[in-house]
């Protein structure tokens, strides 16, 4: 029976803590969200517990649960974020001995805590409001590629532009916010954040 219901149904019978709605859910997007974070991880272990722990996190906030958009976005951009904590933490490795984190840690930040930090409400309103202010045709296309997962073709042709424009117009879209959110954040949270929200989906 629940192999035949739409998404939003499966939500309802959810936050009714219907089980067999939650393995529908998983049987439905195990596999594409598997993808997602393998694409960006690259390790299958590393992007199985990516997407375990989201599917998890759903269960367990069932109750609350509070889509803005649909299912399938909201869990991929969920697994997006989940990878760009697990790329901050490596990256953090990565680069504390570099002089760029040492200046991260004098302004008072806690460097063990900054693939925390990458998530916070602050940095994502920060980036929202960024994308807000991108020219019309470029915040158009940028949020049809990150948001809704749009391939450069499927962008085209659904603008009626050629591959080339769209990637001009992410190109500008990746420039500008790199610049925008340059001037608050430091330049590899800012690169894991963009690059990622580009990238994974």
């Amino acid at each position: 029976m629940h192999t035949q219901m739409s998404d939003a149904e499966l939500i309802e019978l959810l936050r009714q803590d219907d089980q067999a709605a939650m393995r529908e859910i998983f049987e439905r997007y195990w596999k594409k969200l598997f993808n997602v974070a393998l694409n960006r991880l690259a390790v299958p272990e590393q992007a199985e517990e990516c997407v375990l722990d989201v599917l998890i996190s759903v269960w367990e906030r069932r109750n609350n649960l509070s889509l803005k958009h649909t299912l399938a976005t909201y869990l991929a951009v969920a697994v997006k974020y989940r990878a760009i904590r697990i790329l901050a933490k490596e990256y953090q490795k990565g680069l504390q001995n570099t002089v760029e984190l040492k200046a991260y840690e004098l302004y008072g930040y806690d460097v063990s805590s900054v693939d925390e930090y990458i998530l916070e409400k602050e940095l994502m309103e920060t980036l929202e409001t960024a994308v807000k202010q991108l020219p019309e045709k470029c915040r158009l296309i940028y949020r049809m590629s990150s948001e809704q997962g749009m391939s450069y073709k499927e962008i085209a042709e659904k603008l009626n532009l050629s591959e080339k424009t769209v990637q001009a117009h992410l190109t500008k879209a990746t420039k500008t916010l790199r610049s925008d959110l340059g001037k608050q954040y430091p330049t590899f949270l800012i690169s894991v954040v963009i690059t990622s929200l580009h990238q994974l989906l």
